[in-house]
């Protein structure tokens, strides 16, 4: 293809635009490159990082570091780029460059607190995300409240929670981070008797039951917690908060419907935040795992968040019980996220090593091939059909799958090895004893090559 109508089909399809000094607030990766060699390279290191070849990326990006040294566009790349290798020292320096050269620009900003949320350097997040409120300023006030909370500043949550209750209104979530720090040692608390006579006098007001909860969970004072969640659940029987503290001493006294019962009230409400929501369904997973006869209610939690666009939780649910080594379950949940997202190449590997794993060749094997027609440059799956011909001792299929699926292993010595073994076991099948010696040396001078 002509490498200049390929350039201008990418300036329509938005992936490369104006340059940074008209749109400042666009993506960096989408802005437009005119010299050859960083236009080139720049593309390349956008193709590579699709791909997550990080290390390649880099390589090309260090080309148009060299060609355009005070290019923000570029910093900005390298720092997404270490990011996604966790080099987050690299990535810390990449996007201070891009902010001193352009600090109008909110995605690097972005890119910054990125690296210190990650690192959990709450305290170095906090200024860059006093900067981001100049774009957003109530999406990152939520940010800052957050971070106010971590690095203990209860003073400065609790000043901008009620600020934000008078111009936003109140969440659940801010309520909560109120009702922390109202119970904190740090500052003046209530006293648990002034809460108990607070429920008696106004049985309706829920602050003061979530409260007193709070406190006797603090002190260890496990029964008294639960009997007020009780009692809030009696008193305002529409209180989803309840909920979540009944959820948590059911669980822990092993009332495994009472639990699913206030799982399914926590996952249907409006009020309570998406984050804790996430955190019931894990400890109900660790619940249902020792107690199987849940897994029926497992799989209807998991439906509740069917529309969240920022995990993926039947693959999430299934890298669980594939680290437990229960790959029926593994596989299930596999093939439910697959459902949802048909494209998702780490979900189908995994779904396929469960296959392997359980020792389920005609599945592995029909899949595997299936795979290849969507992914066809992707080496493992022509392993893993190999691989499965090999055990259904089709040999001759495994030796064409093997051989095909070789030219595309790049820079993985543990696959490459695999291949080799299993073109061993190919070429013994089919009787060629010269070919599986050969196959079998080479893989074994692969896993150790310091000999």
């Amino acid at each position: 293809m002509n490498r200049k109508i390929l350039f201008c089909g990418l300036l329509f399809s938005g992936m490369l635009l104006a340059p940074a000094v008209s749109r400042a607030q666009e993506e960096p990766d989408q802005i437009a490159l005119a010299n050859d060699v960083f236009e080139n390279n720049f593309y390349e290191a956008l193709k590579q990082k699709g791909i997550e070849n990080y290390d390649k990326a880099l390589r090309a990006l260090e080309i148009c570091r060299a060609e355009e040294p005070n290019n923000p566009v570029v910093y900005h790349e390298i720092g997404k780029n270490y990011l996604a290798l966790m080099n987050y020292p690299e990535a810390e320096k990449a996007f201070l460059k891009a902010t001193e050269l352009d600090p109008k620009n909110r995605w690097y900003w972005v890119g910054l607190y990125d690296v210190y949320y990650q690192t959990q350097d709450f305290n170095k997040a906090i200024p860059i995300v006093q900067k981001l409120t100049e774009w957003r300023k109530e999406f990152y006030q939520e940010d800052l409240v957050s971070l106010y909370m971590y690095t203990e500043q209860f003073d400065k949550a609790l000043t901008l929670i009620n600020e934000l209750e008078q111009t936003v209104g109140q969440t659940e979530r801010r309520e909560m981070f109120k009702l922390q720090i109202l119970s904190n040692n740090k500052l003046n608390k209530p006293k648990k008797q002034d809460l108990e006579e607070a429920i008696k006098k106004y049985p309706k007001e829920e602050s003061n039951y979530l409260e007193l909860i709070y406190l006797y969970s603090e002190s260890n004072e496990e029964e008294k917690a639960e009997k007020i969640a009780e009692k809030l659940a009696k008193e305002i029987p529409e209180s989803d908060w309840g909920q979540v503290s009944l959820f948590k001493f059911n669980l822990n006294n092993n009332k495994g419907d009472e639990a699913a019962k206030s799982m399914f009230r926590i996952l249907g409400s409006k009020k309570i935040d998406r984050k804790i929501k996430h955190r019931v369904l894990n400890e109900f997973i660790i619940f249902a795992y020792n107690n199987p006869q849940y897994y029926n209610d497992l799989e209807k939690a998991v439906d509740y968040f069917a529309d969240d666009e920022e995990v993926n939780v039947p693959k999430e649910v299934g890298k669980f019980f594939f680290t437990k080594r229960n790959f029926d379950q593994a596989g299930h949940y596999f093939q439910k996220s697959l459902a949802a997202d048909a494209d998702d190449i780490e979900a189908i590997e995994l779904l396929l090593y469960t296959y392997q794993e359980s020792q389920r060749f005609d599945e592995l094997y029909t899949k595997a091939t299936e795979y290849t027609e969507l992914f066809p440059t992707h080496a493992r799956l022509y392993y893993f059909a190999g691989f499965a011909a090999n055990k259904k001792q089709q040999y001759k299929k495994a030796k064409e799958w093997l051989e095909n699926g070789m030219d595309f292993v790049v820079e993985d010595i543990e696959l490459e090895a695999g291949f080799n073994r299993q073109l061993g076991e190919a070429y013994a099948g089919l009787g060629d004893e010269k070919k599986k010696e050969a196959y079998f040396s080479k893989a074994n001078k692969l896993q150790k090559p310091g000999e």
